[in-house]
């Protein structure tokens, strides 16, 4: 079983693996490439994460502090740098959408929860762009947000997807706060929070309320080759792709059909959709803006303390509860919605 903490990546390596057993070299190489580079990727990942909240912050500011790099399509970080916070739109567009990635992910932090940066303390944002060789994928490497430019028709460049981008400065709020473990349900809640968080962002800059969302991760960087709406949906789990090139998106919606393997640690690309599929329940039956309410309870778990570094799936669900008595009372419609949507995914809340 693999033990070691993995890349935390958009991609999740169930796709990347089935793209790699394709006959098309047009497909096979670069998904095999991919995958070599975020093995590569995997130590640094590591010695990163240890740090958890003891890596160096900025100074508190309203204003983020962003730096964009470029790898030149080699495998470095963080490449050259070609863009600070000060510096006139670069004639590179992927360049401009790293930056604008950052700063919008920045602003719904600050605005929405109060919290200045990542770590909360004004920590620097720093991405390297053009990474690698046809590489696609986007990861948080521990310091940065890396991204590929895709490959063939089926991923585009990573800089198009703001959810993308989000999702990636996500795990880094989470390495500074509770340091979710990429194991087992604790990695499948990092990338479920990574997801939920990621997918409010979009909606913020979008302005969308809750039934307005399309709840899917990464479909504005999927070419027209790719077999499916999106990577991921909150809203039905499963239901992202099937096809024989891809096979059938693996993601349960509920307890009652949780994977148990022995892949991608545990699967935590896979049962993340059960935490998701609860929060999206959550926020359609509050309504209004889901980074509103339903965001509030999400956030304050994650940031409150008590979340162990290997919480299960029902360690946050008793959590999220806890959040949502001190932010709304005992009474009111929040814990009952809340309620409903850990009962309806099968996971004991109480």
């Amino acid at each position: 079983m693999e033990t070691t903490t993995p890349v935390c990546a958009i991609i999740p390596p169930h796709i990347l693996d089935k793209l790699a057993q394709s006959d098309d070299p047009v497909v096979y190489e670069p998904a095999r490439r991919t995958l070599e580079h975020d093995a590569a990727l995997r130590t640094q990942r590591r010695v990163a994460s240890t740090r958890g909240n003891d890596t160096p912050g900025g100074t508190p500011s309203d204003k983020p502090q962003r730096t964009v790099y470029d790898a030149g399509h080699q495998d470095r970080t963080p490449g050259t740098k070609v863009h600070a916070e000060s510096d006139q739109p670069s004639k590179d567009q992927t360049v401009n959408r790293a930056h604008d990635g950052l700063g919008a992910t920045f602003d719904f932090y600050l605005k929405v929860y109060g919290r200045r940066s990542i770590d909360g303390s004004g920590l620097p944002l720093d991405a390297t762009v053009h990474y690698g060789d046809k590489y696609g994928n986007a990861l948080w490497d521990g310091e940065r947000v890396v991204l590929g430019d895709g490959f063939g028709d089926l991923f585009l460049d990573f800089t198009l997807a703001l959810d993308v981008i989000a999702h990636e400065l996500t795990h880094g709020v989470i390495q500074h706060t509770a340091n979710l473990e990429n194991y087992g349900q604790s990695g499948a809640l990092n990338e479920s929070v990574s997801d939920v968080f990621g997918s409010l962002v979009k909606q913020y800059a979008l302005g969308q309320t809750a039934d307005q969302a399309d709840w899917l991760i990464g479909n504005d960087m999927l070419g027209p080759g790719f077999p499916g709406t999106a990577l991921r949906s909150l809203k039905a789990p499963g239901t992202a792709y099937d096809d024989d090139l891809l096979g059938k998106d693996p993601q349960p919606a509920s307890m009652d059909h949780y994977v148990r393997t022995p892949r991608d640690n545990g699967g935590v690309h896979i049962n993340s959709g059960i935490p998701n599929h609860a929060f999206y329940q959550l926020a359609t039956t509050l309504g209004g803006h889901a980074w509103e309410r339903a965001g509030h309870i999400w956030y304050a778990t994650l940031t409150g303390g008590e979340l162990a570094s290997d919480a299960s799936f029902a360690d946050f669900a008793r959590l999220t509860v806890a959040s949502a008595r001190s932010l709304y009372g005992d009474d009111g419609e929040e814990i009952q919605a809340l309620l409903k949507a850990w009962s309806t995914v099968g996971v004991p809340a109480t």
